[in-house]
């Protein structure tokens, strides 16, 4: 599994986004690893559809975040992942929670990679013939079967 982050703000009020790719490999798709995922500890600023956050409003207030994102790493079925994220606004543009809460999603994703890699391949086969009990139910009548079509393509 790859994860390939980049946080980017325009100058002024304008929310940062945070945009990741996740991209499994060949092995890890092979394995049929189900989606992963995690609660992170990326707040999700108040109007999230917003682009921006004027002075004095929501993040940029005594606000306390009461959301955060879900994050996921595909499934063995799925392409790169590409996700975008608004970010709230920070005087610092310091947002130590993305590498955190990436990772997390990382540790789970490798747990489910174990467990799934554990699951070893297997390929049986068998053969079963008739039990040498029931053989011997159904010898006599098989036997007497026999007789009377040898004796009935005599007579004929």
């Amino acid at each position: 599994m790859n994860i390939d982050w980049s946080i980017s703000k325009k100058r002024g009020n304008f929310r940062p986004i945070l945009t990741y790719t996740i991209t499994l490999t060949d092995f890890e798709k092979s394995l049929g690893i189900p989606p992963v995922r995690t609660t992170s500890t990326i707040p999700k600023p108040p109007e999230v559809g917003w682009t921006h956050c004027w002075p004095d409003q929501h993040e940029r207030t005594d606000w306390k975040p009461s959301e955060y994102y879900q994050l996921a790493a595909p499934s063995h079925k799925e392409k790169d992942t590409l996700v975008t994220l608004k970010l709230p606004w920070r005087e610092s543009n310091k947002y130590p929670e993305v590498e955190e809460s990436l990772t997390i999603l990382r540790d789970a994703f490798e747990k489910a990679l174990i467990t799934s890699m554990n699951s070893t391949a297997v390929n049986t086969q068998g053969n079963l013939k008739t039990s040498a009990s029931a053989k011997g139910i159904i010898a006599p009548t098989f036997a007497a079967e026999r007789i009377l079509q040898s004796v009935a393509r005599n007579t004929a």
